[in-house]
C-alpha cells in the first residue's frame, strides 16, 4: 500500500511521561505505516525545556505560526516537587500557556462519543463544545500576601505621568490579595475565532460571564463580543440558521444541565478550565475530550485535554503494563492531519484522518478497551487492553478500511 503524501509539515510537540510513550507508538502503529509523514519536531519534554531555558516551547510556537497547524503531546508544567524531581533550573511556566499566549488562540474542546459510553446526564445526547479563552485573568494574575492593616490600591499610570487610583480594600488584619489583567486586542480575537467556529461548526455558540457583579471587567467581555457579533456576524449566524447569544454564567450552568446538548459554550480562562473538566468527568473522561487551539489568524494546535498520566508512567518504568486511554491523543493527530490536508487540498489525507477517528470509536464499541472505559462502560464483558494491544487493536480496524 502507498503512502499519503503531504506537501506541507506540521509541528510536532513532543511531551513528557506517560503520553510520550504512547506517542511514540501513535505514530509507529497509526500514522507513519499510512502516511508519509512530514513534520519540523520539537521536543518539549520537561529536561530538553530546561536545557533550552524553555527557548524550545516559544520556537514551537513560531513554527506553528509558519505552518499554520501543530500537534501537541501532554506536557509537565513543574511545580515544587517537579523542580526537585527534574532538577530543574526554575519553575518553567505551563507551555500551553506560552504556546497560547504567542498565539493568541481560542481552546475548544469537546468530548468523543462511544456508544457505551454514556454521559451521566441522560439528556445529554450531542457534544457541548468548550470554547475557553486562552489569555490573561487568574493565568497572568500578580498576588501578593498582606501580613497586617493597610491600604491596598489599583494604581494606573499613564504614559505621561498621570495616575488613577482604585481602592481594593482596607485591610484592618492579614489577607490576601490578587491582581487580574486582560486585553481588549485578544477578547477581540477570543470573540472572533468563537464566531467563526460556531459559524465552521454549524452550532449555536453561548457566552456566559458574571457581569452583574464585575461590571467593568466581565462587562467588558460581554461588550467586545456583542459589538463585533451585531457589526459583522449577525447576517452570517441568521442565514447559516444559529444563534449568539449572552447569559450569566450561573444561568448557563443550569441551561446545560437541562439541554442535549450540540452547541458551543464560550467562557472566560478560569471557567472555560473548570468547566471543560466537568463537561469530560460527565461525558465520561478526560481521555475522551479533544482540544485544539485555534488563532484568528488561522494558526490550529491540536492536543489531548488531558495531562501526562504520571502514575502509569511510573509503573511503566517499574516494568509494569498499563492499560493507558490514548484516544485524545489519537484524536490529537487525526485533527492535526485533517486540517493539514483541508490547507493542503489533499482529500486523501483528510479521509485518513476521518477513517483514523472512525476506527478509535469502532474499536471501543467492539468491546475492545482500555481499563479506564471498562469500568465505567454499559457494554457487557469488554476485554480490556493495555496500553500497545489497545493501540495495534486500533491499527487492525484501520486495516479493515484499506
Amino acid at each position: 500500500m502507498s503512502k499519503i503524501e503531504m506537501k506541507t509539515p506540521l509541528v510536532e510537540m513532543d511531551g513528557d511521561e506517560m503520553t510520550r510513550i504512547l506517542w511514540q507508538m501513535i505514530k509507529e502503529e497509526l500514522i507513519t505505516p499510512f502516511v508519509d509523514l512530514k513534520s519540523e519536531y520539537y521536543d518539549l519534554g520537561l529536561e530538553h525545556r530546561n536545557e533550552t531555558n524553555d527557548q524550545v516551547t516559544v520556537d514551537s510556537a513560531e513554527a506553528t505560526k509558519k505552518y499554520g497547524v501543530a500537534v501537541k503531546c501532554a506536557t509537565i508544567t513543574p511545580n515544587a516537587a517537579r523542580m526537585e524531581e527534574y532538577d530543574l533550573k526554575e519553575m518553567w511556566k505551563s507551555p500551553n500557556g506560552t504556546i497560547r499566549a504567542i498565539l493568541d488562540g481560542t481552546v475548544f474542546r469537546a468530548p468523543i462519543i462511544v456508544k457505551g459510553i454514556e454521559p451521566c446526564v441522560g439528556n445529554w445526547k450531542k457534544p457541548i463544545t468548550i470554547a475557553r479563552h486562552a489569555y490573561g485573568d487568574v493565568y497572568k494574575a500578580s498576588e501578593m500576601k498582606i501580613d497586617g492593616p493597610g491600604k491596598v490600591e489599583l494604581v494606573y499610570t499613564k504614559e505621561d505621568g498621570t495616575e488613577v487610583r482604585e481602592l481594593v480594600h482596607n485591610f484592618t488584619g492579614a489577607g490576601v490579595v490578587q491582581g487580574q489583567h486582560n486585553l481588549c486586542n485578544s477578547i477581540d480575537s477570543f470573540a472572533r475565532s468563537c464566531f467563526n467556529f460556531a459559524l465552521d461548526s454549524k452550532q449555536d455558540l453561548w457566552f456566559a460571564t458574571k457581569d452583574t457583579i464585575s461590571k467593568k471587567y466581565d462587562h467588558t467581555f460581554k461588550d467586545i463580543f456583542q459589538e463585533i457579533y451585531d457589526a459583522e456576524y449577525k447576517d452570517k449566524f441568521e442565514a447559516a440558521g444559529i444563534e449568539y447569544f449572552y447569559t450569566l454564567i450561573d444561568d448557563a450552568v443550569a441551561r446545560v444541565m437541562k439541554s442535549e446538548g450540540g452547541f458551543i459554550w464560550a467562557c472566560k480562562n478560569y471557567d472555560g478550565d473548570v468547566m471543560s473538566d466537568m463537561l469530560s468527568s460527565a461525558f465520561g473522561s478526560l481521555a475522551m475530550m479533544t482540544s485544539v487551539l485555534v488563532s484568528p489568524q488561522g494558526y490550529f494546535e491540536y492536543e489531548a485535554a488531558h495531562g501526562t498520566v504520571q502514575r502509569h508512567y511510573y509503573k511503566h518504568l517499574k516494568g509494569e503494563e498499563t492499560s493507558t486511554n490514548s484516544v485524545a491523543t489519537i484524536f490529537a493527530w487525526s485533527g492535526a492531519l485533517r486540517k493539514r490536508g483541508e490547507l493542503d487540498e489533499l482529500p486523501d489525507l483528510m479521509k485518513f484522518a476521518d477513517q483514523l477517528e472512525k476506527a478509535c470509536i469502532d474499536t471501543i464499541e467492539s468491546g475492545k478497551m482500555t481499563g479506564d472505559l471498562a469500568r465505567i462502560t454499559t457494554l457487557e464483558n469488554p476485554t480490556v487492553l493495555n496500553s500497545r494491544d489497545f493501540i495495534v487493536a486500533i491499527r487492525e480496524t484501520l486495516e479493515s478500511y484499506v
